[in-house]
């Protein structure tokens, strides 16, 4: 499995997403758009570590997703969008990248276009989560 964080604003979430790739045996995180690297304090205070055992590359959104596709890899967002099924019906035979999108908008139009699916985190009333804490929650639903 792969994770794509595209345009994530917080370093903390960064972080964040680096732990939640090593927790849940991600083969590599791929940042793009303005999402940040390492080194970065922000991001290393709440990776603890994770960011020297997950492999990561920053690239350009389309080059990545036309390679991946060229080698298969079923590509998934995560939003809340209308549309999107539930990650918990979710299945998928191969490589998955999921693709995380910017805190505040989500993933934008550019990156949806590119999408083999959407799928969400059913959610109870209120209607989005922090992108870090989405991530683990996605990411544990897949890796079972």
């Amino acid at each position: 499995m792969f994770v794509i964080a595209h345009d994530i604003r917080s370093l903390h979430n960064v972080g964040a997403i680096f732990r939640n790739c090593a927790a849940f045996g991600v083969e590599k995180l791929y940042l793009t758009g303005i999402t940040g690297t390492p080194p970065r304090k922000e991001i290393s205070k709440v990776a603890l570590g994770a960011e020297g055992l997950i492999a990561w590359e920053k690239r350009d959104l389309s080059e990545l997703i036309e390679e991946m596709k060229k080698k298969s890899v079923h590509i998934i967002g995560l939003d809340n969008t209308n549309g999107a099924q539930s990650i918990h019906g979710f299945k998928c035979d191969g490589d998955v990248a999921l693709v995380l999108g910017n805190e505040v908008g989500g993933l934008d139009a550019y990156a949806k276009g590119m999408l083999d699916n959407l799928v969400e985190i059913p959610m109870k009333k209120k209607r989005s989560l922090n992108v870090s804490v989405a991530s683990g929650i996605a990411l544990y639903v897949l890796s079972v």
